[in-house]
């Protein structure tokens, strides 16, 4: 995958590229909305010839529609990403998809993966499927009308399926076998229209080599058709979801994602529409649902933009109204100051893991991992490489979506957990053996005290809090690429704690924790000019009691 994809802030994520999904990512492309559709090239009507009921598109080549909505698409800027999506991880503020190829990280997504419709295990059925094998007479019954055809049951809604057919001819024989006992009053139903009724199983699918002929029956017998209805099962494809735990809905086909009327699912950023959730949906209603979806989520995100303004405003009209200027601290609150310090370059940080951390873990158990602060993810990828199932939480979503990314390049995605969250509010659904934070220090306000405070009531009993601070013991241990920059020495004297004096400030109680390493460490670093120096880091482990 491009590395100008990954590194975008995408609005809004498309997973699935037919009818559903080009026409959501069309909508939002006139929306002015960055968008991004990822599809496996895999739609559901590639075994069809032709379209039907499909107003001003009556008998196009569903490959033609297709290709002409990505064309229609990318005339708006929408971008697309031939792939698979292999997991979701949904954070407060953004979701990121991983894909073989890698992570794109978007504030919506939208799923529209269709599904895989599973045909009874008969011998030569398949083979016809999408030709004279169907399962829609919307889209199929005018081709076949007034023609033998047989509907091979297959479920509890066969029957329906049978009524349905007989519109489209007088000919037509319904094979109850699979579909269970018939009830005498719906068998009476059927007859009085003369559809004939055959409780044999089928055993075979025949064919003259190009086209159905009919069936063979169990039984020997052989029953002459020109075409077969019949309701395959169908799966969805949202596999890749699973990890999220969203709510589900069962219906007599099967169990689906639970949505409302626009297609939002239990997570508020993610939407679904089309096969994946209707099985009935067929180009026109999915194209409708795309549409209507696609500017329900761009109004989602019109809201929050006006949200945001509202709240920038307020920020900064309570800063000066106390005096104190937001801008000396780089860039207003710590989320915007953050977010404009990592989107300013393409890394900020080497990727690596903090030596100091990865000395402190290297002799615990593993387990549950919680990464505070994790920046672009090298203590918590290296953690996920460790064994570890680690959640890492950060207040920049572009330093989570690069995290989110180097996780999949090292094929590790399936053990981290982001979000991308403001620490002072954020609260996790479970405690965690570890709970890391390494240089969480802010030029902007932010609590640190206060959620390092949190940060331990999280750490199950037995488990460990390590905080890894810069430590300034005079002006003298200031790098010698910072030793001009006269922020650095403002900064520098707001660090001049020991990891005792850091661990004092959070008032922890003695009975419940001990400190099983508190030291100043000094190690060689590389400047962003490449220039090289020593710092001190304040290296702190401490262990909660097993019992409270």
């Amino acid at each position: 995958m491009e590395e100008t994809l990954v590194n975008q802030n995408w609005d809004v994520i498309v997973v699935g590229g037919g009818a559903a999904g080009l026409s959501a990512a069309l909508t939002l492309g006139r929306s002015l909305r960055r968008v991004v559709v990822i599809d496996s090239g895999s739609p559901r009507n590639r075994f069809a010839a032709h379209m039907h009921s499909v107003l001003g598109n009556e008998g196009t080549d569903p490959a033609a529609l297709i290709a002409q909505g990505r064309e229609e698409a990318a005339s708006y800027g929408v971008q697309f990403v031939d792939d698979t999506v292999i997991s979701v991880q949904a954070g407060e503020r953004t979701v990121t998809v991983a894909t073989a190829q890698g992570a794109l990280t978007g504030r919506a997504l939208i799923v529209a993966t269709g599904l895989t419709d599973e045909l009874p295990d008969i011998p030569g059925l398949a083979e016809h499927w999408g030709t004279n094998v169907l399962h829609c007479p919307y889209c199929h019954g005018w081709e076949v009308k007034g023609t033998r055809i047989g509907v091979l049951g297959a479920s509890s809604m066969s029957a329906h399926q049978a009524q349905l057919v007989r519109q489209w001819t007088d000919r037509l024989t319904f094979f109850t076998a699979g579909s269970g006992a018939l009830d005498p009053e719906l068998a009476e139903r059927l007859r009085a229209r003369d559809v004939e009724l055959i409780d044999t199983p089928v055993a075979e699918v025949v064919s003259d080599g190009q086209r159905l002929t009919g069936v063979r029956l169990e039984d020997g017998q052989t029953i002459e058709l020109d075409a077969i209805f019949t309701a395959p099962r169908p799966r969805p494809h949202d596999e890749f979801l699973a990890e999220l735990g969203l709510d589900r809905v069962e219906n007599p086909v099967g169990s689906f994602l639970a949505v409302d009327a626009t297609g939002r699912t239990s997570n508020p950023r993610i939407w679904a529409i089309g096969n994946v959730v209707n099985p009935a949906a067929n180009v026109p209603i999915s194209i409708g649902g795309g549409a209507l979806t696609g500017g329900v989520v761009n109004m989602e995100l019109v809201t929050e933009d006006f949200d945001a303004a509202v709240a920038e405003s307020h920020a900064a009209a309570n800063g000066d109204a106390s005096g104190h200027d937001h801008a000396d601290e780089g860039s207003g609150s710590a989320a915007q100051h953050w977010e404009a310090r990592y989107s300013e370059s393409d890394r900020i940080w080497s990727g690596r893991v903090n030596p100091a951390v990865a000395d402190a873990v290297a002799d615990l158990p593993v387990g549950s991992a919680l990464d505070l602060g994790c920046g672009e993810g090298g203590d918590a990828v290296w953690l996920a490489e460790q064994g570890w199932t680690v959640d890492a939480v950060d207040i920049s979503p572009t330093a989570v979506r690069r995290g989110a990314a180097g996780a999949v390049e090292r094929g590790v995605a399936d053990q981290l957990t982001w979000h991308d969250a403001d620490l002072s509010e954020w609260e996790p659904k479970a405690g965690f053996d570890l709970v890391t934070a390494s240089y969480l220090h802010s030029d902007a306000d932010l609590p640190r005290v206060e959620i390092l405070r949190r940060a331990s009531s999280w750490v199950k009993p037995g488990g460990c809090l390590l905080i890894v601070s810069h430590v300034f013991e005079s002006e003298a241990d200031i790098p010698p690429w910072a030793r001009h920059n006269e922020s650095a020495h403002d900064h520098a004297h707001d660090l001049r704690m020991t990891p005792g004096e850091e661990v004092a400030q959070l008032g922890l109680d003695p009975d419940e924790w001990t400190a099983e390493v508190q030291e100043i460490r000094r190690r060689e670093a590389t400047g962003p000019d490449g220039q090289t120096g020593y710092v001190k880091d304040g290296v702190s482990l401490l262990r909660r009691a097993r019992r409270l």
